[in-house]
């Protein structure tokens, strides 16, 4: 089964942290480039609604994500891990892109896209989303070729 959303992690992923907001170097792009990829993108964090909401806003109004970025679905959800299956039931279905592996569900692992963290100090230079479209390019490769 080929992937068709990707859920996103907010926190040392695409941003620094929810109080900096530093974007990471590359977002623009980076979210440009997995929408194509992707028949959807939700946000899929520990930070609340209303302040991913308004951090996407930001963002956007910086010009630093896309005018669409700040109208992603954001995923409910409850425990310690980030269950795939909040996203979609069909487990197959989504990749979470995170950071953070402690938070990947147990059994799911499969389905995580691992990206360095983005922490302090933070540099222009930072190739991470470079990594993670590598990773999500290959992964999409590889299941392309298994077949449907």
């Amino acid at each position: 089964m080929r992937p068709t959303i990707l859920a996103l992690d907010l926190e040392g992923t695409l941003i620094s942290n929810a109080i900096s907001q530093i974007p990471r170097p590359g977002l623009f792009q980076f979210l440009e480039s997995v929408r194509s990829q992707f028949d959807e993108l939700v946000m899929f964090t520990t930070v609340p609604e209303s302040l991913t909401h308004s951090i996407a806003g930001l963002l956007v109004r910086e010009g630093s994500a896309p005018e669409w970025f700040s109208q992603l679905p954001y995923v409910q959800w409850s425990g310690k891990t980030k269950d795939l299956s909040y996203v979609c039931p069909r487990l197959g279905s989504a990749l979470l892109l995170d950071d953070y592996g402690p938070y990947v569900h147990p059994g799911q692992e499969q389905f995580w896209v691992e990206i360095p963290l983005f922490a302090s100090p933070y540099s222009d230079d930072d190739k991470g989303l470079k990594v993670a479209a590598e990773h999500l390019n290959e992964r999409l490769s590889t299941l392309r070729s298994l077949g449907p």
